[in-house]
């Protein structure tokens, strides 16, 4: 773990290196100057004159001000080294996600990787702080604080090598004991930030359907548990100021007693002032390095089960990795599924797909229908390599999918995913995501294929207008459009769209439907749609149910062989039929027979009516 993370020090190297030398000089600083003092006050009991005096107060002077120095000079580069490698890590962890599979982010929640970016990485850089200054400086403290007290004080000293052990014995239980708790709080934490996720993202419905006493409580919950567990740990932490107090009065007194009483009764022969202050400092630079190395522990203790969250996300191999020798030349779109079979993980029970065999050609436009849950969805990912097959192969042009470069593969393969995702920035920055050098002329070309430049053209910006975070300016059949706009920019061999024109009327549909036909003739398209009249045009159409393949042909032949279709052809259609009928009834009801001339004449007189007042409120209003 330790290996892994400091992988992430990388050009804060020297700072991190500086900072316990600089530290080092502080101690040496900090130790010397009671040394110095109580020659001071020796020299002071025996009479000396203020020139005997001066040269030590000149060399306090500039041990204080090296000490200052050396202080400053270390809260410098520790603070360069503790923030620089934190902004490494986090750009380690998200970089480290960025490489992950679907199936490696099915493992870790957003509000759990949230939670290891902000919070986890936090702890670990204040713990990184620690490390590089304060554990130098505590212990450095400790040891040379005690050598100098017997040094100065002899036998006496033995009480602080007594209380040592006892304080250290005593800081292992704490720590023993505040770890497991917080393990357990961190999980906590990702399930806090879950609920807040869920809450923001699903605002609307929560308002719709009036749910925001039921959300608070919930939140309520989850933050009553995490405070729960870091109280009873910050309770258990507590116990190390109470010991470090008890431990620092119990020596001081214990000193100052016999030292007084050496004191008075040898004359100053076995122990004079000076060396009693000295004693007393020491004592006191002890205890003081003792409570630091007691909060030093602490924070390590948080920090090391997030340090493990952290690495577990670095350490985390992606399940799609590019091959050995990757392939970068594809000849077309054809599409070959040679007894595919896909399960999401390795314990589910149920297989998405089973036994695909299905062969597209290249430039062929393919439908696809199926029931929720059919697995058709599931069937596209594979083409991109969203997920690998479990047996069988996909070959793209081909070539066996797992074979080809990741980021060749997937900028020939364009897919519009249902769930459909635009990013904070203006229209022509999501745009360009398809091609980063498209020009505004090619711009303005898609979106016109996708049926988007008429709304844009409404915007006052156009296209600078600034789409916000999640797209939540603009109407989900505009994002639509945007989306399959920013995937015809890359000129893809292959173009999926994942039921993308839910949300468009089925004007707009077929007009973007037939401006993919021109722009695109050889390139191989798959529409998936829950519609029958968006794929009834498509050169074949496949019906799943279940993850298998139910039904596949033409329109007219599925209408003929497969039930499913049939069915959900024919009950979308029942109804327009059925309001035909009912809006021709009506009319025949409302429109009065050819013979009924009195009901012609009323309707005359009506009308006539009607306009004269029309043109008399004319002329009054001209007037």
């Amino acid at each position: 773990m330790l290996k892994t993370l400091m992988a992430s020090i990388r050009e804060y190297k020297r700072a991190a290196i500086a900072t316990p030398i600089i530290v080092t000089g502080e101690v040496v600083m900090e130790v010397a100057i009671p040394f110095v003092t109580a020659q001071l006050i020796n020299a002071i009991q025996l009479g000396a004159g203020l020139a005997q005096l001066l040269p030590y107060a000149g060399v306090l002077v500039c041990m204080a001000l090296a000490s200052l120095a050396f202080g400053i000079g270390a809260g410098l580069t520790c603070s360069q080294a503790s923030c620089g490698f934190a902004k490494n890590l986090r750009h380690d962890v998200f970089a480290a996600v960025q490489t992950f599979s679907f199936a490696n982010i099915d493992q870790f929640s957003s509000s759990s990787l949230v939670t290891r970016l902000t919070t986890d990485i936090t702890n670990v850089q204040l713990a990184y702080m620690m490390v590089i200054r304060t554990a130098v400086r505590c212990p450095l403290l400790l040891i040379s604080s005690i050598v100098m007290a017997f040094i100065m004080a002899g036998p006496m000293a033995a009480v602080f090598v007594i209380v040592v052990p006892l304080l250290g014995f005593g800081l292992y239980k704490v720590v023993r004991t505040v770890h497991p708790i917080f393990r357990s709080v961190f999980h906590k934490y990702d399930a806090l930030n879950e609920s807040i996720e869920e809450n923001v993202t699903g605002m609307r419905d929560v308002k719709s359907y009036v749910r925001q006493d039921f959300e608070k409580q919930k939140f309520s919950r989850a933050a009553q548990d995490v405070c729960r567990d870091f109280t009873r740990a910050e309770k258990i932490l507590a116990l190390n100021t109470p010991m470090m107090n008890f431990a620092v009065y119990t020596v001081f007194v214990v000193v100052i007693q016999f030292g007084s009483y050496l004191i008075i009764s040898s004359r100053g022969t076995l122990l004079n002032v000076g060396q009693f202050s000295a004693l007393t400092t020491y004592g006191f630079m002890i205890l003081m390095a003792l409570m630091m190395v007691s909060m030093v522990f602490a924070m390590i203790v948080m920090a090391q089960e997030s340090a493990e969250r952290i690495v577990e996300v670095i350490e985390t191999e992606p399940t799609i990795k590019d091959p050995a020798n990757p392939v970068t030349e594809m000849k077309d779109g054809s599409i070959d599924f040679d007894h595919v079979t896909f399960n999401y993980s390795e314990k589910a029970e149920h297989r998405a797909l089973a036994e695909i065999d299905l062969h597209i050609k290249s430039g062929e436009t393919l439908g696809i229908m199926g029931g929720t849950g059919s697995a058709k969805t599931s069937l596209v990912n594979l083409i991109s390599r969203l997920y690998d097959v479990t047996e069988g192969s996909v070959k793209v042009g081909g070539v066996d999918v797992r074979d080809y470069d990741l980021e060749f593969l997937r900028n020939n393969v364009a897919v519009v995913l249902q769930k459909n995702v635009l990013f904070s920035g203006t229209i022509k920055e999501n745009l360009r995501w398809g091609d980063p050098n498209a020009t505004y002329d090619e711009l303005v070309e898609v979106c016109k294929l996708a049926q988007a430049d008429e709304f844009i053209q409404t915007f006052p910006q156009k296209y600078d207008t600034y789409i916000e975070q999640g797209g939540t300016n603009v109407s989900g059949g505009q994002k639509q459009r945007l989306c399959i706009a920013r995937a015809l920019l890359k000129h893809p061999k292959v173009l999926i769209l994942d039921d993308s024109t839910s949300a468009v009327d089925t004007k707009t549909d077929a007009l973007i439907r037939e401006g993919l036909a021109s722009y695109l003739p050889e390139t191989t398209k798959i529409i998936i749609a829950q519609r029958t009249s968006s794929v009834e045009h498509a050169d074949r159409i496949l019906v799943l149910d279940n993850g298998h393949i139910a039904g596949l042909g033409t329109h007219a032949e599925l209408m003929q062989t497969c039930d499913i279709y049939r069915d959900t052809y024919e009950s979308q259609n029942r109804t327009g039929e059925e309001d035909e009928v009912a809006a021709a009834t009506a009319d025949e009801t409302a429109a009065p027979a050819a013979g009924d001339t009195s009901a012609n004449d009323a309707a005359t007189e009506t009308v006539t009516a009607a306009e004269a007042s029309a043109t008399m409120e004319g002329g009054a209003a001209h007037e």
